[in-house]
């Protein structure tokens, strides 16, 4: 689950013992002394309740005089989500791309007006593999930000860069990882193919009907080039949401027809910026019509298990219409995996942010999950 590049960060953190373990590195998969080692150097800070939904849950400016929309600066971090890039750019969450559940929660909730359990879910989900439970930061990326000319700067740490959870397989305008190059940055060959689908399905406009088809040519790309492809849970949830994010967030919420012009949608993807006089959505959107997008193409959790081509389903995984499952999963296999015997302030923060992810799923009848007791 976690890149070459990370593992490479941890080793030459630990190499040198006057350096603290990074207060927004994710402390999942250590060794029992590398745990120690970098707990040595952390300050807890106990985990706050999420926030709740908006008092004002209409549509308003959000491209406004306080949110003004800056450069990266050298040092600041982008990831694979073009959302909180554009929250970053604009400071909804900090500049600097290092943040935490609480701050992104309100952030997408006054940014684009995306539903207070959606947030949490999403949110949570990915804080609990990514985050640093101790301190209760998060980066949002794994490399600084390109702000010119030059390169970016050598990466940090993952973050939500974290391979196959939040960032994974089949983005629309990501490559996959296993390809060796970048996999968090905008890549302009895949936007022109959501520009050329627009075109096709949508009279150029990007709607639930074109979301429908580019998802389901990116999965087929996937099985036919990478045999590596992993489209099980929790990825096959974030890659549907990724198709109807744009849809639901992204449209100004004065026009709320569901169609996305392609340079507004360049506008996030690419520059990480609100278009000018941009309004947040006209009501809270809960991403329900991610079953829209997989109904048009059903396909079940999958990996490709012996090379390119060779798609096998995971009746396992969780299913995208069975987000009880998703949520027991994730907590039971993944987070289970990656911290099996936790003690301290580490076992009181990991308790405290499960039950945090499982009141976004409470509301659909799902049973609590306590792996490490209550």
């Amino acid at each position: 689950m976690f890149d070459l590049v990370y593992f490479t960060t941890l080793v030459l953190a630990f190499a040198a013992p006057t350096i603290a373990f990074p207060a927004h590195a994710s402390l999942a998969g250590l060794s029992r002394e590398e745990m120690d080692k970098a707990l040595g150097t952390l300050k807890f800070t106990p985990p706050p309740p999420p926030p709740g939904p908006l008092d004002f849950s209409g549509t308003k400016l959000v491209n406004d005089a306080e949110h003004p929309f800056m450069d990266a600066r050298p040092g600041d971090i982008r990831g694979p989500c073009p959302g909180l890039n554009t929250l970053a750019s604009h400071g909804y969450i900090s500049r600097s791309g290092i943040t935490s559940c609480s701050e992104i929660i309100t952030a997408v909730m006054e940014g684009f007006n995306m539903e207070n359990n959606l947030a949490i879910f999403t949110c949570y989900s990915a804080f609990l593999v990514n985050g640093n439970l101790v301190t209760d930061k998060l980066s949002i990326g794994q490399k600084t930000a390109k702000t010119g000319p030059d390169p970016p700067k050598p990466a940090t740490v993952a973050g939500l860069n974290t391979h196959n959870v939040f960032e994974g397989d089949t983005s629309m305008t990501r490559a996959d990882a296993y390809f060796g190059g970048d996999n968090h940055s905008f890549n302009e060959t895949l936007f022109q193919g959501f520009v050329d689908f627009s075109k096709r399905y949508g009279g150029g406009k990007y709607n639930l009907t074109v979301a429908g088809e580019y998802r389901y040519k990116r999965i087929q790309d996937s099985i036919a080039t990478n045999p590596t492809f992993n489209f099980i849970a929790p990825r096959i949830f974030s890659a549907y949401s990724e198709s109807v994010n744009p849809i639901n967030l992204w449209v100004d919420g004065r026009q709320d027809d569901g169609q996305l012009d392609t340079e507004v949608a360049r506008s996030f993807f690419q520059k990480m910026r609100f278009p000018d006089d941009f309004h947040r959505a006209a009501r809270p959107m809960n991403g329900e019509n991610e079953l829209d997008v997989l109904a048009a193409h059903p396909i079940e959790p999958g990996t490709n298990v012996n090379g390119v081509n060779t798609y096998t389903p995971d009746p396992t995984s969780g299913t995208l219409p069975d987000k009880c499952t998703l949520y027991e999963n994730h907590v039971n296999r993944t987070v289970r995996s990656l911290y099996p015997n936790p003690t301290g302030n580490l076992l009181v923060a990991l308790k405290a942010n499960m039950h945090y992810f499982y009141t976004s799923v409470q509301p659909k009848g799902c049973k609590e999950i306590f792996p490490y007791g209550r």
